[in-house]
């Protein structure tokens, strides 16, 4: 009994993480509302984040990013943040996950539609006018792209002859006897 129990618990060891959610990526909430520019980064003078990071300060080009409906998405060194706030270990590993990279240590410049597609990506510099390029020639169904709303749920009006009284309880159904 033993042995199958540490052979299950090995198992589970191993496969346990190809049973992760598809969807525990912080990208998921994006599908839809924002285009993530993804960042990735071995460290933080690495020169293609520290041009694009100084191109994001300047106030003509922030603007054009929120306009764009553009969010932020940084990894540098395995630490994690969207628009400037840090994200959990798993998180950034599932964002990871989810751009399926493969290893290499080149910095990553990467773009997602609001369809969730990748639609630029990059291992050396790019200016933030040819990000915002690609984003103004996406076409209109991606622009236009939203979450649906679901449908409000209608009331269900009272029974005919409910005058505002409490139905009755329904009269269980009576045993037959043996």
């Amino acid at each position: 009994m033993l042995i199958r129990s540490l052979t299950l618990a090995t198992l589970l060891a191993f496969v346990g993480p190809s049973f992760a959610a598809d969807d525990d990526s912080p990208l998921v909430k994006d599908v839809g509302r924002a285009r993530p520019l993804i960042v990735i980064a071995p460290s933080t003078v690495d020169p293609v984040w520290v041009n694009l990071k100084k191109s994001l300060d300047e106030p003509a080009n922030r603007k054009g990013f929120t306009e764009r409906n553009m969010v932020l998405y940084t990894v540098i060194n395995t630490m994690g943040q969207r628009d400037g706030k840090d994200l959990d270990p798993q998180a950034t590993m599932a964002l990871i996950r989810s751009l399926k990279l493969g290893a290499g240590v080149k910095s990553k410049i990467i773009l997602i539609g609001k369809d969730g597609e990748k639609k630029l990506e990059q291992s050396e510099a790019v200016e933030l006018k040819e990000i915002f390029n690609t984003v103004d020639q996406l076409p209109t169904t991606e622009k236009e792209a939203t979450v649906p709303v679901p449908a409000p749920v209608a009331e269900v009006p009272p029974a005919k002859g409910a005058k505002g009284k409490p139905a009755k309880p329904a009269k269980p159904p009576e045993m037959p006897d043996d």
